[in-house]
């Protein structure tokens, strides 16, 4: 047997070889590519969907619409058509989560800086406080990058309607005055089709990390031309 081995040593380390990377190759052809949900309004909390779409269990996509960006520009969603982009609403008075959320979308801009296919949209949930004048200073402030991240301010039942019935990411409770809108703390992913792909807590440094992979796993799924 010995003798064997050693005539055949040769042979036998190269076919254990090639057998290893065979089989490796099996191995990774089964594996089920990994692929993110496409979120429907039936799957999400009634409280944050709009009443006429809580049914709606396929074809969902985020709506049109054409708002001002803090440089006065208006913005449209031919800005993020053929893009990922990554939304969230904020105001900029906000005392509480806003300025977490601010931060860590500030950290998504950095992360994807070099990276064309991923744009930010904020939009502001008090339009009436939020001018425009008023998101030039907060994006001054707060380090944003005009070719990345766009604050957006106009219409309020626009903007209210995006949130409950497009993003659905917002209470439907409130008293008619500038607050009235209840957002929460989501940050939406969305896919070059204008679909819902993800939901992420926006005051967590964890969820921001899975977002990250998120994007990675959403671009084997759009690579760009």
């Amino acid at each position: 047997m010995k003798a064997f081995f050693q005539k055949y040593r040769r042979f036998l380390i190269v076919f254990a070889a090639v057998s290893t990377i065979i089989l490796w190759l099996f191995y990774r052809a089964l594996q089920p590519k990994p692929y993110l949900p496409i979120f429907q309004p039936a799957m999400v909390n009634f409280e944050l969907v709009d009443s006429t779409l809580q049914h709606v269990k396929k074809y969902h996509r985020i709506a049109d619409f054409r708002l001002q960006n803090q440089n006065g520009l208006w913005v449209s969603q031919k800005w993020v058509v053929d893009k990922i982009h990554i939304a969230d609403f904020f105001f900029t008075t906000c005392p509480s989560i806003c300025p977490i959320m601010t931060a860590n979308m500030h950290d998504l801009q950095q992360a994807f800086a070099a990276d064309d296919q991923i744009r930010l949209l904020s939009y502001s949930v008090t339009p009436k406080i939020d001018s425009v004048a008023q998101l030039k200073k907060y994006a001054l402030e707060k380090g944003v990058n005009d070719q990345k991240w766009n604050l957006l301010t106009g219409d309020k039942k626009e903007i209210y309607k995006l949130a409950r019935q497009s993003y659905l990411v917002a209470k439907n409770d409130g008293d008619g005055g500038p607050y009235d809108m209840i957002h929460t703390e989501n940050f939406v992913l969305v896919d070059p089709l204008q679909r819902i792909r993800g939901f992420y807590d926006g005051t967590q440094a964890e969820a921001m990390e899975q977002l990250i992979k998120d994007v990675a796993i959403l671009q084997l799924e759009f690579p760009q031309p």
